[in-house]
């Protein structure tokens, strides 16, 4: 949400102030998707872009377009219109659930206890000679 800028704030008040704002706009944001989501039957939430989202009110609060609602109040608006013309594809189902794979590592085979004592060692020394020169 930031657009990778960091927060201005140079006191703790002024940072705990920034974060809570952008706590309290994502969850509005996450709000309009949801209700955009309920105007139009059969569609999963996860597929409204949580991106296209942010834009679209960024856009709403610059140009300070349509701020004075008509008689009628549009549940999805200007924002849900952005979302539901730009929906994701369907998400493929999990057969398997997430796993984190941890290599091991090369210092755990003493808590394994591997005696490397059993293992055969051959070594081979061959020692060659150059012929002497006639």
């Amino acid at each position: 949400m930031l657009g990778r800028r960091v927060l201005r704030a140079r006191t703790l008040p002024g940072i705990t102030q920034e974060i809570y704002a952008l706590l309290t706009v994502y969850q509005a944001i996450r709000i309009a998707i949801a209700d955009t989501t309920l105007t139009a039957p059969g569609t999963d939430p996860d597929r409204a872009s949580f991106t296209t989202a942010l834009q679209a009110a960024r856009d709403q609060v610059i140009q300070a377009a349509g701020i004075i609602a008509a008689e009628t109040i549009d549940l999805a608006g200007t924002i849900g219109r952005h979302i539901l013309a730009s929906l994701l594809p369907d998400r493929r189902l999990r057969v398997s659930p997430r796993a984190v794979k941890r290599p091991l590592s090369r210092y755990a085979y003493k808590s394994l206890r591997v005696d490397r004592r059993t293992y055969q060692a051959t070594i081979s020394i061959d020692i060659l000679t150059n012929p002497p020169s006639p």
